[in-house]
């Protein structure tokens, strides 16, 4: 297949200079100084709040002076995450990209799409000087990926407009009018090492090769957690004879679901062949099981030195409690409208051993915030059943639809104009910054769409380049037709 032709030019040409920017979560000081000197650069007036968060605002074209301001929103950081055997250091190096048909991606890191092109199309409307449009508040928002802090850290008043644009969704031709509200549940089992019984063998064991995804929009695609897989076998050994386990590590971020993992653990040595042919039928097992959604898995179990293990109760409450937990998709929304849309879900996102501890972290999601509630309360249950000590954060809020959205209403015709087609209406599992911009803004009108993503927060991640062209121009008709 041919390459295509990156268009809209000023679009991708935006793009490629953020790409030259490191922009981590909670770093980014560098993408920040960028977008004032943008602004000041094309005398547009700016300001930024204590969190970091900044507004460019465009006043209108000729003509266009009386319709309502609309703000346009999206988030600067992004998800950092490469292959293990690529050198690369996301707080200095560029972004890599290329063209793969019709998809742009990166060279063995995650693209930085994520929100990288909405903040792309708000800076060529910024730019542009043949658009029509009424005036315009473009806002970025910083560390969206790690815990929403620029929406959380969002004053009354920054912003003036009477709608909102998000441009942070992932599927051209679908837009989302509520999202998830989330909250993190972490637990810490604590403890001294100890060394093992004398006589015991140590294996190590590790997984990876699994598809993984985000957490909230992928949650529903029956996908193999890494963590919840090795659970699995530990937990019928343990049952079996007696286990120790030593080390674990599964899962890098919370919104991710885990495609690797490595245990390390003690037992019999007596029993070290019956645990190797238990673990060549477990693998072939859940191969099986996965077989559509996950068709790369690599398994591998070796022998390796001894070292100290964890006290065998905690090594057991560890075990059973990840082998209890709720994981994956719990319950569909009640709404005629959103029915297909998961309501309720739970991830077990990383496993970390410390020398002294192992900390699990998970996260709840629903559109519910009741439900939210209870998600997060029974994951804590588990966990303190288990002994471990718990700290959940605040959460953030769900986005409630709105059956009497205006721009919806317009957005949607506009798209039908457009393209000859309705697009989807929708809800998304995944938490969207729109939650809390409703919480301290409740008579924002908003709305979100963006062009086709794939595999975000991974190193597969990649742009669907027709859908930019579509999604500009939808954007475009939108700000023309509103009023």
């Amino acid at each position: 297949m041919a390459n295509v032709e990156l268009k809209p030019a000023n679009v991708f040409e935006q793009f490629a200079k953020i790409n030259q920017i490191p922009r981590p979560s909670k770093h980014e000081e560098k993408i920040r100084t960028y977008l004032k000197d943008f602004a000041k650069e094309h005398n547009l007036p700016f300001k930024e709040d204590e969190t970091g968060n900044i507004l460019i605002c465009k006043p209108a074209t000729s003509g266009m002076e009386d319709v309502p301001t609309v703000i346009l929103q999206s988030h600067m950081d992004m998800v950092c995450d490469k292959l293990v055997d690529v050198d690369f250091n996301f707080d200095t190096d560029p972004i890599q990209t290329y063209v793969d048909g019709e998809w742009l991606t990166a060279k063995g890191t995650t693209l930085g799409a994520d929100d990288g092109i909405g903040c792309a199309m708000e800076l060529a409307l910024l730019d542009a000087n043949d658009v029509k449009h009424g005036p315009i508040e473009c806002l970025f928002t910083v560390d969206e990926e790690t815990g929403l802090t620029g929406a959380f850290g969002l004053q009354k008043g920054f912003m003036t407009g009477k709608y909102l644009i998000n441009l942070d969704s992932e599927d051209e031709g679908e837009m989302f009018v509520s999202c998830a509200g989330g909250i993190n549940t972490q637990a810490s089992f604590k403890f001294t090492r100890e060394e093992a019984p004398t006589g015991y063998f140590f294996l190590e064991a590790s997984l990876k090769g699994l598809t993984g995804g985000h957490s909230g929009d992928d949650i529903n695609k029956k996908r193999a957690n890494a963590i919840k897989i090795l659970s699995r076998f530990l937990y019928m050994q343990q049952d079996k004879m007696d286990l120790h386990l030593a080390q674990w590590y599964s899962g890098k971020m919370h919104n991710a679901i885990p495609r690797d993992g490595k245990i390390i653990f003690a037992v019999p040595a007596d029993k070290k062949d019956e645990v190797k042919a238990d673990w060549n039928t477990f693998t072939a097992e859940v191969e099986d099981e996965f077989h559509v959604t996950d068709t790369a898995m690599e398994w591998n179990m070796s022998s390796t030195d001894a070292q100290k293990v964890m006290p065998k109760n905690v090594s057991r409450s560890v075990i059973l409690s990840l082998q209890a937990v709720d994981n994956g998709p719990l319950t569909n929304c009640q709404d005629e409208e959103l029915k297909e849309l998961v309501e309720t879900s739970s991830n077990v996102a990383s496993v970390q051993s410390e020398e002294n501890q192992i900390v699990i972290v998970s996260s709840q999601r629903s559109s519910v915030m009741s439900n939210l509630t209870n998600m997060a309360n029974c994951v804590k249950a588990c966990f303190e059943l288990a002994g471990a000590e718990i700290i959940q954060n605040e959460g953030y809020p769900a986005w409630k639809m709105n059956p009497n959205s205006k721009l919806t209403k317009v957005a949607v015709e506009q798209y039908q104009k457009l393209f000859g087609k309705k697009p989807l209406v929708k809800g998304i599992h995944a938490g969207l910054e729109c939650g809390l911009f409703s919480e301290k803004y409740p008579n924002l009108d908003m709305v979100s769409f963006g062009p086709t993503l794939r595999y975000v927060h991974t190193p597969e991640e990649r742009l669907l380049i027709p859908t930019v062209q579509m999604v500009w121009d939808h954007l475009l008709a939108v700000l023309q037709n509103i009023d």
